[in-house]
């Protein structure tokens, strides 16, 4: 393959899209460890435009969720794990130019640049063709993981689900304690317990943190709760 050639092999062999102009694309698949333009400056951008159209998409496609709900969601899509997870089903890695020492530690595998090469990619169509071919292009990459969201409800963290449970009863709050804390300063281990009064339930939970066991000893509650522990609303 002639190298000054091989974006547009590769985006028309692998997705379909004919590049308008081919030097986007060389600094797009341009680490800032090769020689040349690199994809620093179309990774600003290519993240705007991500962050952009998959907020749409969710404004669209859960109309009930809460600006939180909504916030989770996109953490689902947009962070470095499942782009980068992206990024490697369509063999990006293979065709970036990374810099010797990149190439000789396996850079092309590595989660950081894989994320931030499929973001300049997204910026370099956003600049090649538009919004809408860039909307294309990411609803497409992206749309099995769209299409296996869960609920907004479900990506809620304990504390806040037990809260709101029950709020939603007109029962008072839950009240946290710490039972104990073990182990050295820099090794910590927090035993909390959670008591709802109203209903006569307490869990305990543990955690490297106050907040870590405060989340385990919520999330007992909810498990007794949805086990049918407690008393049933009248």
């Amino acid at each position: 393959m002639d190298r000054e050639d091989w974006p547009r092999a590769w985006l028309q062999g692998r997705l379909g899209y004919a590049p308008r102009e081919q030097t986007l694309f060389r600094a797009a698949l341009t680490h800032r460890s090769a020689p040349g333009p690199n994809n620093e400056r179309l990774e600003f951008l290519g993240d705007a435009v991500l962050n952009l159209v998959v907020a749409r998409h969710l404004f669209e496609a859960f109309p009930g969720a809460t600006e939180g709900d909504l916030s989770r969601l996109r953490a689902r899509l947009v962070s470095a794990e499942p782009l980068a997870a992206v990024a490697a089903s369509i063999e990006l890695g293979e065709a970036l130019k990374l810099g010797t020492g990149e190439l000789k530690t396996g850079g092309f595998r590595r989660e950081s640049i894989l994320a931030d090469a499929l973001e300049a990619l997204f910026g370099a169509v956003f600049l090649d063709g538009g919004l809408d071919a860039a909307e294309a292009l990411i609803i497409g990459l992206l749309a099995p993981r769209l299409a296996s969201l869960p609920a907004p409800q479900a990506l809620k963290d304990p504390k806040t689900r037990l809260q709101e449970h029950l709020q939603s009863r007109g029962l008072a709050l839950p009240a946290y304690s710490v039972d104990g804390v073990e182990g050295e300063p820099h090794a910590q281990i927090f035993a909390v317990r959670c008591r709802v009064a109203d209903l006569g339930l307490e869990a305990q939970g543990r955690g490297s943190s106050r907040r870590r066991a405060e989340q385990e000893a919520a999330g007992r509650i909810l498990a007794l709760l949805e086990s049918g522990c407690g008393p049933h609303p009248s």
